[in-house]
């Protein structure tokens, strides 16, 4: 049994992330939990888990809980990444002495590790948990969940640095496991092919307002069903409006007109004074019911998800040659990862670079970025994993935006801001205060209104909610330029790109 009721999240300043909420956890759930960066999805799930949050935010209602929780951070503490595997698992806490009875449990280990698959022998490796690929760090902490045999799950976005063999592998095991969970990922693919529940976190009204929807629903329905929601809800406010404001224009002609007879009247017609007066009284009460009337209208609904930006005049010749690239060895110190590289890249093709983890993806996307930089006749613009790489942290959004730093320019940026949904506070945040969603859309916009007709990007789609993805998607599908991506995301992959290449020992091969 796992109930939750009445439950309130506030941050320290005030700020509302979940109103009233109660939920019960059903055996066969897999709940996600979606909405945008910054809106408590991760705070809810570890208050959920039992974990201290006081250092931040404020919460009321109570959670009743009568079955083993099990909680997967979004990546391993660092404090574990000079651990071996055996002594990750054994132990809960960092400074526990190890338990050598443990050693008599290697049948439930090896049962863990099965479960993940993970080769048993990884149990007797000395290596550190730091050496192995972002993929099988996850498996591995996944093995400890299950070494501990919980009963509930709960995933704080498992799908972050996976690749696509790992993605797949992590759907199999959420879509089959007997354990109910919530889980959080931006992967539309395992959204829709793993949930039966989604729980949406939102920020409305210019973060004024929280708004949380259950639905035992799976994505794909749940997505459908908003759209159709939203369509409908803003049709009904749109046709109010408008009767509202006819209905408004001809009370403005009807008390401009008694108003004017009033003001015309003769003083020797007492009488028809009277009846005017008595015709102003009853339209000044049509005017009060109007008012009435306008508390009334159904409110519009702005999604918060809407990313309402485009890149504007860019239209590279299909012929032009962006890349013509050839590299004998592929190497990370002295290891070579893969040889034989070869790629050309022209105008308007829109290329991923695709492998599992640790093949070598990021590190040829920056030679490849370096040598597309030097290009004078093209304006490329670079989408790091790492944003820091290229953002200052300790300015603002408008700081990092602006280059002349006029008023007008100011205005516009401020205004591009606004329809990202930042708030007038966010906007003259430092950027290290934003989420990484946030700072996504900042990159983004800086590549619009830098006017880049070439795009290199790193997971350019990792930090971004489920629900602006496909926003962001069609931007860049609509896009006129290049764009050299590397990415996991079978979405972009299948929306975005028309060119695919496998990145292995041998070099790239075209994947369509």
């Amino acid at each position: 049994m796992f109930v939750v009721n009445d439950l309130t999240i506030s941050t320290l300043k005030g700020r509302v992330l979940l109103k009233d909420f109660s939920m019960t956890l059903n055996p066969d759930d897999r709940i996600a939990l979606i909405g945008e960066e910054g809106n408590g999805k991760s705070t809810l799930l570890k208050i959920l888990a039992g974990i201290d949050v006081s250092s931040y935010v404020t919460h009321s209602g109570s959670i009743f809980c009568d079955e083993k929780t099990a909680y997967l951070p979004q990546k391993i503490e660092n404090e574990w990444l000079d651990e071996t595997v055996f002594g990750y698992m054994v132990r809960e806490n960092h400074d526990d002495e190890i338990d050598y009875e443990h050693y008599s449990h290697y049948a439930e280990l090896y049962d863990a590790l099965k479960a993940v698959n993970l080769d048993a022998s990884i149990i007797d490796d000395e290596r550190q948990l730091r050496t192995y690929s972002g993929g099988e760090k996850v498996r591995i902490a996944m093995a400890k969940l299950l070494y501990g045999n919980p009963d509930i799950l709960l995933l704080d976005e498992p799908t972050n640095d996976l690749d696509l063999e790992t993605l797949i592998w992590l759907e199999s095991f959420i879509s089959s496991s007997s354990l109910p969970m919530i889980f959080i990922s931006h992967d539309e693919s395992l959204l829709e092919n793993c949930s039966n529940g989604i729980l949406h976190l939102e920020q409305l009204k210019r973060k004024q307002e929280a708004r949380m929807t259950f639905a035992r629903l799976n994505y794909s329905d749940y997505v459908r069903d908003r759209l159709h929601f939203i369509e409908r809800n803003n049709s009904i406010a749109a046709k109010q409006k408008a009767e509202y404001f006819k209905q408004i224009e001809k009370y403005r002609q009807i008390y401009q007109k008694v108003e004017h007879q009033q003001a015309t009247i003769s003083r020797q017609d007492p009488h028809g004074g009277q009846l005017l007066k008595k015709k102003m009284h009853a339209v000044k009460s049509l005017g009060r019911k109007l008012d009435e009337k306008k508390e009334n209208l159904t409110e519009r609904f702005d999604p918060e998800e809407a990313i309402n930006i485009f890149f504007a005049g860019v239209d590279l010749n299909p012929g032009k040659v962006i890349l013509d690239y050839h590299l004998d060895e592929l190497t990370v110190g002295e290891k070579v990862l893969a040889r034989n590289i070869e790629l050309q890249v022209r105008g308007r093709d829109k290329v991923c670079l695709i492998g599992k983890n640790g093949s070598g993806k990021t590190t040829l996307l920056r030679m490849m970025k370096d040598v597309i930089m030097n290009d004078v006749s093209v304006h490329a613009g670079y989408m790091p994993q790492n944003y820091d790489e290229v953002m200052d942290f300790d300015i603002s959004p408008v700081e990092f935006l602006k280059k002349e730093g006029t008023r007008e320019e100011i205005s516009r940026i401020r205004t591009h801001l606004g329809s990202l949904k930042f708030t007038a506070e966010e906007m003259e945040h430092d950027i290290r205060d934003l989420s990484e969603g946030q700072k996504c859309k900042i990159l983004l916009l800086k590549l619009i209104l830098d006017g880049c007709n070439v795009l290199i990007m790193d997971e350019p789609t990792r930090n971004l909610s489920p629900l602006s993805n496909p926003q962001v998607r069609k931007m860049l599908n609509e896009y006129g330029g290049c764009i050299i991506a590397v990415s996991h995301d079978r979405k972009f992959i299948e929306n975005v790109c028309d060119k695919v290449y496998m990145l292995d020992e041998d070099g790239l091969h075209s994947m369509m």
